[in-house]
């Protein structure tokens, strides 16, 4: 229904894979979630926000940045080849990030750089400016 938990109303009190995580003293945030499927029009990705502080985060206020991190095509088709993902598959091979309505702007500084494998799990890295 394209609502956002958090944010509309009707589901202000769902998460939908949300998470809040404070970054260490070097700035770095480490959380574990799914790889996301890639639904029409959109090339796999996750949206990410930073905030100064903790209780802002929670809060949802004084948002320093929004951005979204592309995920590589190579893990992506990796990783939509397991079950699951029959629609993904689908869906990656109608888009690209040049074709993207948000990523076709310019998406160097949000493709992440992705290792590891479906069995073993992915490690997904962005070094993100604020």
């Amino acid at each position: 229904e394209g609502r956002y938990s958090m944010y509309d109303d009707e589901v202000a009190g769902e998460n939908y894979l949300r998470g809040v995580q404070e970054c260490d003293a070097d700035g770095t945030v480490t959380f574990t979630s799914i790889f996301p499927a890639c639904y029409a029009g959109r090339w796999p990705h996750i949206h990410f926000e930073v905030y100064p502080s903790l209780d802002d985060a929670t809060s949802a206020s004084n948002r320093m940045r929004t951005s979204q991190l592309a995920l590589p095509e190579d893990a992506s088709a990796e990783v939509y080849a397991t079950d699951g993902y029959d629609q993904s598959v689908r869906n990656l091979q109608q888009v690209s990030l040049d074709s993207d309505n948000v990523f076709s702007d310019g998406y160097s500084l949000q493709l992440a750089t992705v290792t590891g494998s479906v069995s073993q799990g992915y490690t997904a890295t962005l070094r993100v400016p604020v």
